[in-house]
């Protein structure tokens, strides 16, 4: 791994953030800072944007120049833009983007959320509980993807024995476990997806269930048109990546700071520090959507540098929530810290609108973790995704006793 504090500018700029292999090979944390310190706002040999100060970051999110309706992932902007865009909640803006986000506020009420907390508590402690042996095992693979996929999938009515190829299909849309794998093996995935959404809707429109893809079916604006199966198509996907992805990495990266910082785990397993700030910490440490993408739609400044009319600017949320300005002792990984504004769920219009449920996900297994294991110990070296978008393990070997 290359320590970026080593680098130069001219060394700096030279990284690709295009590579996913970057992302692998580098130190992040001293790759951030020393962008945050030596270089916070640049154009990337590539012809994008690069903003790593937190505040930079915010200002650009709330920034209406800034538009994320030709896509919102840097290789998806980089190839010409998204083809969901004005359909999907992500990338659309304006009065379409407070249409499509009513819809989804108001199927992802509170009381849905709620009814989902106590089959996911059952099934959270029963897998924790059952790898409690003192035997090395994978948290990654047999705790964690068999949580937030299972409940994304409750959420959409999706029948059991779907789920394993909608994790696959998942796991490579925007991200890859091994090195080399292509655009085209995303973009085969994506349309997997993408298919099987398309009949899931066609199945909800004849028969109509008690879950979340029906309620956007069913959903009525008091001004203005229902939603068209492409609206309804692209928005179920989002929830699904972003339902199982981010909560996915975040209890993985959780952890394993567990496992590297044993007197961490003792508070929060003894009660000394609370469960909802260890939740913010673990979204901070790792922030699983490192960067936002945005198109300029006018000519805009940004920290004293002016940005033209059409560039592509990227944020990079993972920088900003370890910047010092904002978080004291940034690097500390601190569950009792307060205030915790990080950005792992974004800022501004474009805020998910699944925050709630990520919380709730990584809040019960906490609660499992503190009611079964004693002490977490690493059990082999874990192994990073390949990703430029993404951040997180595919693998983490652990003992939990």
């Amino acid at each position: 791994m290359i320590d970026a504090a080593e680098l130069s500018i001219s060394e700096l700029r030279e990284i690709d953030l295009l590579d996913p292999n970057t992302f692998v090979d580098y130190d992040l944390t001293s790759l951030w800072r020393s962008l945050r310190h030596q270089s916070p706002i640049f154009r990337h040999p590539h012809g994008f944007w690069v903003l790593t100060r937190y505040a930079d970051v915010v200002a650009a999110y709330k920034d209406p120049r800034f538009g994320s309706d030709g896509g919102n992932v840097l290789s998806t902007l980089m190839a010409g833009g998204d083809s969901a865009a004005g359909a999907m909640l992500a990338v659309t803006d304006g009065p379409r983007h407070r249409r499509l986000r009513t819809a989804l506020v108001d199927a992802l009420r509170p009381r849905t959320m709620n009814a989902l907390a106590e089959p996911l508590r059952a099934r959270t402690g029963e897998l924790v509980r059952a790898m409690t042996s003192g035997r090395p095992f994978d948290f990654a693979t047999e705790i964690a993807e068999r949580l937030p996929m299972g409940t994304i999938c409750d959420l959409m009515g999706i029948p059991a024995g779907d789920r394993a190829d909608l994790l696959e299909w998942n796991k490579q849309a925007l991200s890859s476990d091994i090195a080399g794998t292509t655009e085209a093996d995303a973009q085969l995935a994506r349309g997997e997806i993408l298919l099987y959404l398309s009949d899931l809707v066609q199945e909800r429109r004849e028969r109509a269930g008690t879950d979340v893809v029906t309620e956007l079916v069913a959903h009525r604006p008091e001004d203005g048109e229902p939603l068209s199966d492409e609206e309804i198509v692209y928005n179920c996907y989002s929830l699904l990546i972003g339902g199982d992805e981010s909560s996915r990495m975040s209890a993985v990266c959780g952890v394993l700071a567990f496992c590297e910082r044993p007197e961490a785990w003792r508070r929060v397993r003894d009660g000394e520090v609370g469960v909802d700030s260890t939740v913010e910490e673990i979204l901070r440490w790792t922030t699983p959507a490192m960067h936002v993408g945005r198109r300029a739609r006018a000519e805009a400044e940004v920290g004293g540098h002016r940005i033209a009319e059409g560039d592509i600017v990227t944020l990079w949320n993972s920088s900003a929530d370890r910047d010092e300005t904002v978080f004291p002792s940034p690097e500390t990984f601190d569950p009792a810290r307060r205030p915790n504004r990080h950005l792992a769920f974004g800022y501004g219009p474009h805020f998910c609108v699944g925050a709630q449920l990520g919380r709730l996900e990584l809040r019960i297994l906490l609660e499992a973790l503190r009611e079964s294991v004693t002490e977490m110990t690493l059990a082999g070296k874990p192994r990073r995704i390949y990703s430029n978008f993404l951040y997180g393990y595919s693998t983490l070997p652990v003992v939990f006793t």
